[in-house]
C-alpha cells in the first residue's frame, strides 16, 4: 500500500517539473491511460470471482481517473467479453487487466496461478494472481492502482533508466512498460 502513495507522490513531483518547463497540458494533448479488463461472459453473467474484480477494477479506474486528471492523463477503461468458446480455447485470458497493452502480472512483477472457480466458467482452471505469498482469485482495486500509477508513470516520463526500472531491475521483461528495451 505505501509503495502506490510513494509511486503517486514521484509522479506528482515529476509531472510538477515537466509542466513547469513544458506548460500545462491542454486536452488535445492529453496522455491516455487505458485499461482493458476481458472477462468470460455466458448468456450476459459472469462468474463470482469476474464480477468482484468488476466492482474492483471500476473503483480503481475512478480513483485513477481522479488522481491523474491534475497530470494530464485521461484513463480510459473499456471491458471485453470473452466468448464461452474463446475461454475454453485459453481460461487464463478471462479477469485478465491490461494497461495500455501491459498486463498487470508484468507490470507489478506477479506470479499468475491458476484456480478452480465456479460452474459458469466448468471444469475450467480460472486466473489467479499472487503476490508475496498471498492469492488473489478477485483482483483487488489496490493492485489496480498501483499498476495504473506505475503505468502512468511512464506515460509521465519514458525514460530509460527510470527510477522504476533501477528499483523493479529484478522483474524486468521484453515487455515491462517501466524499462524499454
Amino acid at each position: 500500500m505505501t509503495s502506490w502513495w510513494l509511486t503517486l507522490i514521484i509522479l506528482l513531483l515529476t509531472s510538477s517539473v515537466c509542466a513547469q518547463e513544458k506548460g500545462t497540458p491542454g486536452i488535445n494533448n492529453m496522455k491516455i491511460l487505458k485499461i482493458e479488463w476481458q472477462r468470460l461472459l455466458t448468456d450476459g453473467q459472469t462468474c463470482p470471482r469476474c464480477g468482484a474484480t468488476e466492482i474492483e477494477v471500476e473503483k480503481a479506474s475512478h480513483s485513477l481517473e481522479q488522481s491523474l486528471a491534475p497530470l494530464g492523463i485521461k484513463v480510459v477503461l473499456e471491458k471485453h467479453e470473452l466468448t464461452p468458446v474463446a475461454f475454453q480455447r485459453d481460461p487464463s485470458q478471462s479477469n485478465r487487466i491490461l494497461f495500455n497493452g501491459i498486463p498487470l502480472e508484468e507490470v507489478l512483477g506477479l506470479k499468475v496461478g491458476q484456480s478452480p472457480c465456479c460452474e459458469t466458467c466448468g471444469d475450467a482452471e480460472c486466473r489467479t494472481l499472487e503476490t508475496g505469498g498471498q492469492v488473489y482469485e478477485t483482483i483487488p482495486a489496490n493492485l489496480i492502482i498501483q499498476a495504473g500509477l506505475r503505468a502512468a508513470s511512464i506515460l509521465v516520463n519514458p525514460q530509460t533508466g527510470s527510477p522504476c526500472c533501477q528499483q523493479d531491475a529484478a522483474v524486468k521483461t521484453s515487455a515491462s512498460p517501466c524499462c524499454p528495451k
